[in-house]
């Protein structure tokens, strides 16, 4: 795994650090309705598959902020990766599920190809172990049968440092399409600041995949 140790000494946010650790819950979250109208046209319009397109703008908004990749080992001290795979639910026949795991720092169509084997595999041969490769993933999930406001999310304890991203279904309203996602973060690591640069990054990968399927 490609990762650095973070110098606590140079660490701006050392006080927020050692605050929020000793917290017994010490996670921060948001909900937040993103506008996807553009891109839902351009998915449907090119019979995109709306979860894995979706997947892939999210996990590069993730790893686009560096918050994000940072995680706390075993020892309490800071890591930070060069990049994290998402490892998120993937839906059986029994109506349970299992995990698939995908890295998405490739060409959207690469990506695709490999998401689509990957998530054959795990049907067939049943959930990645995540092992020691944990830390360095994102946990993605998905409601989509419903629309929502707020979620409650189960968390370890003790508290682990992986951030939570989850959505739930498309919704209509005045005219343009939005779809609600949720972050969960460990506010050792993550503060309201980076949920908004998240955020950002999301709307403008939004938009590039739009205009690049646009001029196809």
């Amino acid at each position: 795994m490609n990762y650095k140790v973070i110098d606590m000494k140079q660490y701006k946010r050392r006080e927020h650090f050692s605050y929020f650790s000793d917290m017994a819950y010490p996670y921060v979250g948001i909900t937040v309705n993103v506008d996807i109208t553009e891109w839902l046209a351009i998915v449907k319009e090119k019979n995109l598959p709306f979860f894995l397109s979706f997947l892939y703008a999210v996990t590069n908004a993730a790893n686009s902020v560096k918050e994000f990749r940072q995680r706390i080992s075993a020892d309490g001290q800071i890591i930070e990766f060069e990049k994290c795979l998402s490892s998120y639910t993937v839906a059986l026949p029994d109506e349970t599920y299992c995990y698939c795991q995908v890295d998405a720092d490739m060409p959207y169509l690469e990506f695709l190809a490999c998401a689509q084997a990957e998530q054959k595999k795990v049907l067939e041969e049943g959930s990645i172990d995540d092992g020691e490769q944990i830390l360095q993933l994102f946990f993605v999930s998905s409601i989509p049968w419903l629309s929502y406001t707020s979620l409650v999310q189960p968390v370890p304890a003790p508290a682990d440092s992986n951030p939570r991203i989850t959505w739930g279904k498309y919704f209509r309203q005045n005219q343009r399409m939005f779809v609600p996602l949720t972050l969960l973060c460990h506010h050792a690591l993550v503060d309201g600041l980076h949920f908004a640069q998240f955020f950002d990054s999301l709307d403008n990968l939004l938009a590039e995949f739009t205009a690049s399927f646009t001029k196809l």
